[in-house]
């Protein structure tokens, strides 16, 4: 089965009050074949800044030791402290390299945890698109490639016509806000 393209997403909140709505939509996405969650962290950041990972599924111990590398890989994050940390960045490393891939450099690591603010918290979810795998393969099969890629505020949507400016600055003040209105 051929991989989707594969996003990090990193979702900050000031004060979880989770009650299985973020969970509950993607399980409908995942039963719709949408997208499947290759791994999903929960990272709590005290005062000081230190952190503390919880591993957002119901794996085993053992199955999310062994999952969490994918995040930690990644991010340079394990979910067993300090020594988790280096056995992630270790196991990412080694799996680019053995594959002859480079990952990122020095000036393009993902330090996501950087951008999490002291006494909060944060999920990182990765996800595969299964809807996107015949789009990039069409553009792959006409000589297509990726150059760049991104979420587009909704403030930029106005310009081209496709929101209204108050639709818009309710839309972004919801996905950039700590107190976005509960839905």
């Amino acid at each position: 089965m051929a991989i989707g393209p594969v996003q990090l997403l990193v979702i900050g909140f000031d004060h979880p009050d989770f009650h299985g709505q973020i969970i509950g939509e993607l399980e409908k996405l995942r039963d719709s074949d949408t997208v499947r969650v290759i791994d999903a962290l929960a990272v709590y950041k005290d005062a000081g800044g230190e952190i503390e990972v919880e591993h957002l599924s119901n794996l085993t111990q053992d199955e999310a030791i062994e999952l969490g590398t994918k995040v930690g890989a990644l991010i340079g994050l394990g979910i067993e402290g300090e020594e988790g940390m280096e056995a992630g960045a270790v196991a990412g490393a080694e799996a680019a390299a053995g594959n002859g891939v480079h990952v990122f450099s020095d000036e393009d690591a993902w330090d996501v945890l950087e951008d999490i603010p002291n006494d909060s918290a944060a999920a990182l979810l990765l996800i595969e698109h299964h809807w996107a795998v015949p789009l990039r393969d069409a553009i792959a099969r006409a000589g297509g490639f990726r150059l760049s890629d991104g979420f587009i505020s909704p403030l930029d949507l106005v310009g081209i016509g496709l929101m209204t400016a108050a639709e818009a600055e309710a839309l972004h003040a919801m996905e950039t806000s700590a107190t976005a209105p509960a839905q």
